[in-house]
């Protein structure tokens, strides 16, 4: 075996979990491979080339606090940028940005090239080397050892990726490129448990086939709000995406093509996403539904193929072009790239840490899909964890553990380290006890500080971060004690705006508060000695009319560190704990909770169960200290 050179850190693959992994081990100052089986599909957009969504914006705003890349590469390269959910609540907000596919990987890997302490190299992973339970490097394909003091391991749909046309199947970590066999099997020999599980994409269609006037176009926001907090404006000229339907005849194509499915023949054996079904599924499983949306969505400024948002398939090639004819204004569309469905091999994550090292072998670390998640942005988040906490061990630091009442990420983690998965885990803001405290608007304002100390967060990017939060509080506090005055003009505002006058003074925040009322008003009322940006401005509404509830889930989360501070000492036996059920001890010893925080939250564990390990725990930690 030849061996080249040792690095502190190496990551295997590069999509947005490497890509964010890798910047982070470099940035943070350690030596740091990046190993892509092919340099021209780093931080590829493999399915729908989208960033963020509904909670995945909320993910996106978390990298940038953090100092991650993701959010401006997005801003470098979005067409169309749109702020979803803005009829409901602040706490559910969530930013979307259509991406050009090409541009979005030539900029992340012109990051990649650029950044110090990082080498780049092409090359298939076959084998982790492993000595006494430690990671000490990597093999590949052609037999080449790289030692490396921690690897993360960030392998996406690849690991014994399974792709599905009809009952036509072959070997591919996605469309095009090769599967990695070798990985899952040296996973699987050092003892993890792996599991099956399966995602797919949509046909991709020719614009010039597309009868755009039979559909509705669906414009972005104007002016377009960027993903990073460091970012001005978007440059990037911003294109519209169009909406049609699948109808009846659709819905019967689809049926008689049931017989040649993968999914429906037994073919697929791994589980697909609940949240974000193929076509096919969507048919059987809502038999009433009439008709089903469908986006179409532009890949980038410089190529004329478009996403068919919506009817992601495994049937036939022939059954694909059919029910794509089927739909109003495809009628004469051409398939650029067929629909398919993929399996890949996945780590339980009850087998990590929070840090996102695994239990069983010493500074190994996994991030993205092969921990059970969907979406760019959960692996993303990841891989930028996994990454900062490999450079933290090496450094000999803690683990950056993030707490579920400060981050959309430390949702996302501890309930796959936690709970687990056997169905590709997907972040929706419902999975969050304190959404209000976690919203968009606010991720800088919850994370920026330890990015900065981390030393992923540039002192520029913080020194902005420091002087909008002196404006926000000087403006708040402003509002406290300045107060409006009655008279014909402020009444006649308030009348306008369809609320009650005044006949007293009455403080700026008071007024604030009511619904009718914007910043706007004070703006133009009683304007601030400083200037206000429309960010600060939307900030400040939001932390006056929703002070009460934000105040409620703050104390809540203050007893919820309560429990959560509680440790658990490593290797505690469950089995001599008295009044444990079997099921209870079984569970306990298998996830082997941190804390009592995370114990209580691992199902089928009962606040009985909690309240009798809490008196083991501590009775045990009693007899130690005499």
């Amino acid at each position: 075996m030849y061996k080249e050179q040792d690095y502190d850190i190496i990551v295997v693959g590069a999509g947005h979990a490497g890509c964010e992994a890798a910047l982070a081990a470099a940035r943070i100052g350690l030596q740091t491979c990046l190993f892509s089986i092919n340099l021209d599909t780093i931080a590829h957009l493999s399915c729908n080339p989208a960033i963020g969504g509904l909670a995945k914006g909320h993910l996106v705003r978390e990298i940038d606090a953090l100092g991650g890349e993701m959010a401006k590469v997005t801003d470098k390269t979005g067409i169309q940028f749109r702020m979803l959910n803005l009829s409901k609540g602040p706490a559910v907000w969530s930013l979307r940005a259509q991406a050009d596919r090409s541009l979005y990987k030539n900029t992340m890997r012109m990051v990649l090239e650029s950044q110090k302490n990082l080498a780049i190299k092409q090359g298939m992973v076959e084998r982790l080397a492993v000595k006494d339970q430690k990671i000490c490097g990597v093999v590949t394909a052609l037999g080449v050892m790289y030692g490396a003091r921690a690897v993360v391991v960030t392998t996406g749909t690849f690991l014994k990726g399974l792709i599905h046309i009809g009952l036509d199947s072959f070997q591919s970590g996605r469309a095009g490129e090769f599967a990695s066999i070798g990985l899952s099997d040296s996973l699987q020999n050092l003892g993890f448990k792996m599991g099956r599980l399966k995602t797919g994409t949509p046909p991709r269609l020719d614009a010039k086939t597309i009868n755009f006037s039979k559909t509705v176009p669906q414009m972005g926001d104007d002016p377009p709000v960027p993903f990073s907090y460091t970012t001005e404006k978007i440059t990037t000229p911003q294109l519209p995406c169009y909406m049609t339907y699948t109808n009846k005849i659709t819905h019967e194509i689809i049926r008689g093509g049931l017989d040649r499915s993968p999914l429906y023949s037994g073919r697929i054996k791994g589980i697909g996403p609940r949240y974000c079904p193929s076509i096919e599924d969507k048919i059987v499983r809502f038999a009433d539904r009439e008709r089903h949306q469908i986006f179409l969505e532009p890949e980038g400024l410089e190529t004329k193929e478009y996403y068919a948002n919506g009817i992601s398939t495994s049937l036939p090639y022939d059954v694909q072009v059919q029910l794509v004819k089927s739909i109003e204004g495809l009628e004469n569309a051409e398939i650029m790239r067929p629909a398919y469905a993929i399996e890949y091999d996945f780590v339980f994550p009850t087998q990590l840490r929070h840090s996102l090292e695994t239990k069983n072998i010493d500074g190994l670390f996994l991030g993205g899909q092969i921990n059970g998640t969907s979406g760019y942005e959960e692996a993303a988040a990841q891989g930028l964890i996994a990454g900062i906490n490999a450079a933290r061990k090496i450094k000999g630091l803690e683990p950056l553990v993030l707490g579920r009442d400060e981050a959309y990420i430390g949702v996302l983690i501890d309930d796959l380290v936690t709970k687990g998965t056997t169905e590709p885990y997907r972040m929706f803001t419902s999975r969050a006890e304190y959404r209000l405290l976690l919203r968009h608007d606010n991720a800088d304002f919850r994370l920026a500080e330890k990015g900065h100390k981390i030393g992923l967060l540039s002192d520029d990017a913080y020194t902005r971060f420091e002087q909008k939060k002196s404006i926000l509080e000087e403006e708040l506090s402003r509002l406290k004690t300045v107060r409006l005055k009655p008279s014909d003009q402020i009444n006649s505002a308030l009348d306008s705006l369809g609320t009650s006058s005044i006949t007293e003074s009455i403080s700026l925040e008071k007024i604030l508060k009511r619904p009718e009322i914007k910043y706007a008003f004070i703006k133009n009322y009683a304007p601030a000695p400083i200037q206000i940006s429309e960010q600060i401005a939307q900030l400040i509404e939001i932390n006056v009319k929703y002070e009460g509830y934000i105040q409620k889930q703050s104390e809540m989360a203050c007893k919820f560190h309560k429990i959560e501070a509680y440790k658990i000492p490593a290797g505690f036996d469950y089995k001599i704990v008295p009044g444990l059920s079997r099921e209870v001890v079984q569970k306990l010893t298998e996830i082997q909770p941190e804390t009592l925080g995370q114990a209580a939250r691992i199902p089928g564990i009962t606040p009985a169960a909690i309240s009798i390990l809490h008196v083991a725990v501590e009775r045990f930690r009693n007899e130690k200290r005499s």
